[in-house]
This record gives structure tokens, C-alpha cells and sequence, in this order.
């Protein structure tokens, strides 16, 4: 079954302000390839066939919007006023999104590497399995600050933070790459059930893939053949290394 994108949405996650950047732009406005962040990221949902585009905005909410320019007409914008986490951002983001959207892609504003084809992969696999979620996964050589995939049997069951994993979880190498594909009536029914029962206080948006599970429904794992898709930028040397690999490629490398 080819992948034409129907009924497919995307909600990008583009709220938080990037502390660590140590810079007064907020992080997803910092440039790849002489673009800010977060276009990269809109333009390779747009080109996997999602519409619309709900942008969730929260620091420097006016400057992330102005971004985007008149071109971005399926680009909508939903402010998230306070931060209180992934499942919180993706419950302000579906506010956005009309009941038409049978499907959507969950990604994040500063991980602007992830391809097109990628994408499509992402949302063959979920409509083929009939997931009620699936999530991209990549084997990092370093996974520390990621949350971890879980697996029984090779099935993925669910995702541990890492302030809240074991000793033994934190060994785990396949991480939860903050992409997903969701059936968007599950989540819309998931997320006010998630609870802030962690270390952080947050409310995790992974949370609902134990909430699927109850329910006897599919919960997928598509794993990057290229990790560095994955990369999510964090600090100056992120951006810098974003940049290389932007770069690499457009030489065709």
C-alpha cells in the first residue's frame, strides 16, 4: 500500500526555550542550512503529505510564528502557556487539529534532520498494523538524556524516561527519537489519562502507550537505519553538528 499522506496532520512540538542553548533566540528558530530549525522540520511533514501543520508555540511565540511566511498557509499556530510537558504540548496541539484528521505525525521543533521518506515509512508501517501509536526508535552509541525504548519479545511495550529508568533500563541503547505516528481519535481520548507520575512532574506523552496496551491495541517501533536523523539540538554542539550533516548531504554525502 503506497503512503499518499491522507488523512494525515502533523502537531510539531516548538515551546520550549532551549536553556541550554545559551542564547536569546528561542532554540527552534536557530538556523540549519540558513534556515530556522523549525522550518525544516514543517516542510518535511508538508512533503509527507500532512495537512495541516499545527505549530505548538510558547517561548517567543510571536517570533517562532513570523517564521513562517505567507506560503505556510497550511501552518497553524496553538500556544502552550506553561511547559508542563510532551503530553500536555500534544493535547494543545490536537486542540488545534479539526476531527477530520483520521492520523497524525508528532514531531519536534529542534530535530530538523528527519527525511521525507522516513516519514512515509513511519505512516506505512502504522496503517498497515492498524497501530493506535508508533513511534520512530534509533540505537544511539551514547543514549544518556533519552528516554529508552522498551521491548518484551522484541514488541515495543513503552518508553522510560531517563530519571526515572533503572540502572538496567539505562543500559538499554534504543532510544524514543520524539517522532511518532498516532491515530488521532486514540490520543485525543489517551491524553487526558496520562498522569504526572514521575520524577519531573511532567506529563510524558509516551504515557499513552501503556493506556494502548489495556485496550489491546498495536503499538509499533520503526527503527532509523541512520541515527543521526534522530539528532535533537540541545546545546551549540548539536547545532554545529546539524549543520555538518546538512551540509554532507546537500553535497550528496
Amino acid at each position: 500500500m503506497a503512503h499518499r499522506g491522507d488523512g494525515f496532520a502533523a502537531v510539531i512540538l516548538a515551546a520550549g526555550q532551549g536553556k541550554r542553548m545559551g542564547s536569546p533566540l528561542a532554540k527552534v528558530l536557530h538556523p540549519v542550512g540558513g534556515e530556522p530549525m523549525i522550518r525544516h522540520v514543517a516542510a518535511t511533514a508538508r512533503e509527507a503529505g500532512a495537512h495541516p501543520i499545527v505549530v505548538v508555540v510558547g517561548h517567543q511565540a510571536r517570533d517562532v510564528q513570523e517564521a513562517f511566511s505567507g506560503d505556510d498557509a497550511d501552518v497553524v499556530f496553538t500556544v502552550q502557556e506553561e511547559q508542563l510537558g510532551t503530553g500536555h504540548a500534544a493535547e494543545v496541539g490536537l486542540s488545534a487539529l479539526s476531527s477530520e484528521a483520521k492520523h497524525l505525525y508528532l514531531l519536534c521543533g529542534d530535530a530538523p534532520l528527519i527525511r521525507t521518506a522516513t516519514l512515509k515509512r513511519l505512516a506505512r508501517l502504522h496503517e498497515e498494523a492498524r497501530a493506535a501509536a508508533t513511534m520512530l526508535t534509533a540505537v544511539a552509541g551514547e543514549p544518556h538524556g533519552y528516554g529508552r525504548a522498551l521491548r518484551e519479545g522484541g514488541e515495543l511495550i513503552g518508553v522510560v524516561e531517563e530519571a526515572d529508568a533503572t540502572d538496567a533500563q539505562k543500559k538499554i541503547i534504543e532510544i524514543n527519537t520524539g517522532a511518532y505516528a498516532f491515530e488521532a481519535a486514540f490520543l485525543r481520548a489517551a491524553l487526558p489519562r496520562v498522569r504526572a507520575g514521575n520524577r519531573q512532574g511532567e506529563y510524558y506523552l509516551p504515557d499513552v502507550f501503556p493506556i494502548a496496551r489495556a485496550e489491546g491495541r498495536v503499538i509499533q517501533g520503526l527503527e532509523l537505519a541512520s541515527p543521526e536523523e534522530a539528532l535533537g539540538v540541545n546545546t551549540p554542539e548539536d547545532l554545529r553538528r546539524a549543520q555538518e550533516v546538512y551540509e554532507k548531504r546537500k553535497s550528496g554525502g
